[in-house]
């Protein structure tokens, strides 16, 4: 009590040792709290997702859920079994050349240049490795260039029963060209695009407007008739651009086809529905 009522440097030298008190306190809780960090940290670490790689991810998986359900609310579709079958087949051609090529060319080279410099065992090998290693590099990297991903494909139960009785050759060879890895080609269905739209002539559009093709359906009318969906998307493009060129996409995928053109569900997707026109009777018939 009788320090409160001393010099005034003595009640400055009480609230500074109190202050000192009450700072350490409250460092001792941050060392607390700091100290139960690196704990959770590897947590969020494991957690982490980037957010670019993310957004991509889910505007895909939406895409093709809109696709999807598009279909089940046409009014020119069948409501008969919606079920959706995977497209597991397997083939060469939904195998990427580009990454066989480039990981074992890369293999060879590094393990070449380990035995090389007797870092791995096999130094009577490294020639060889070094040799067919890097054409192999070069061959892969030249073809992941190149590279043209396959477009994915909705199909659905009902229309996979009619595909072989039901599905022209040319809707065949369409659906199996764009769900492929294709080389050296700048998009699908490049060729038939180029004629439809006659890129750079008069009457036609510029190259860079181009339609891209984004995914393909397969799906039965109410009518019972087979029909394969094109969906592109054209961000320069408009529905009057399509409409006019309906014809053209009858002829060029014909025969038997009848072409209708249509607004997607989402902005700047529009859908070429590519309808067969032969039926098991017919197919029955000419066999």
């Amino acid at each position: 009590m009788g320090s409160i009522s001393a010099a005034p440097g003595t009640t400055v030298l009480f609230s500074n040792l109190r202050r000192d008190s009450l700072y350490n306190r409250r460092h001792e809780n941050l060392s607390v709290v700091s100290s139960s960090l690196p704990s959770l940290m590897p947590k969020q670490r494991w957690l982490y997702v980037p957010e670019t790689r993310l957004k991509r991810e889910i505007l895909k998986l939406d895409f093709i859920t809109r696709a999807a359900d598009s279909t089940s609310s046409s009014p020119s579709v069948a409501s008969g079994d919606r079920t959706l079958i995977p497209d597991d087949e397997f083939t060469l051609a939904k195998i990427s050349f580009g990454v066989i090529g480039l990981g074992l060319g890369v293999s060879l080279l590094s393990y070449g240049f380990g035995a090389y410099f007797n870092i791995l065992p096999g130094s009577e090998w490294s020639a060889i490795m070094l040799t067919y290693g890097f054409p192999l590099a070069i061959i892969g990297m030249a073809l992941k260039y190149a590279e043209l991903k396959p477009v994915p494909c909705l199909s659905y139960s009902d229309a996979v029963k009619l595909r072989e009785s039901c599905a022209t050759p040319i809707l065949t060879q369409v659906r199996n060209d764009v769900t492929r890895y294709r080389y050296g080609d700048e998009q699908h269905l490049e060729e038939a695009l180029k004629r439809i739209f006659q890129y750079g002539l008069g009457g036609g559009i510029p190259r860079r407007s181009a339609p891209i093709l984004q995914l393909i359906r397969e799906e039965v009318l109410t009518d019972g008739r087979y029909c394969l969906v094109l969906v592109f998307e054209a961000k320069a493009l408009t529905l009057s651009d399509f409409e006019k060129r309906q014809a053209k996409f009858t002829s060029f995928f014909g025969p038997n086809i009848t072409a209708e053109v249509g607004k997607g569900e989402r902005e700047n997707l529009y859908e070429v529905r590519l309808i067969s026109n032969l039926s098991t009777n017919s197919v029955s018939s000419t066999v």
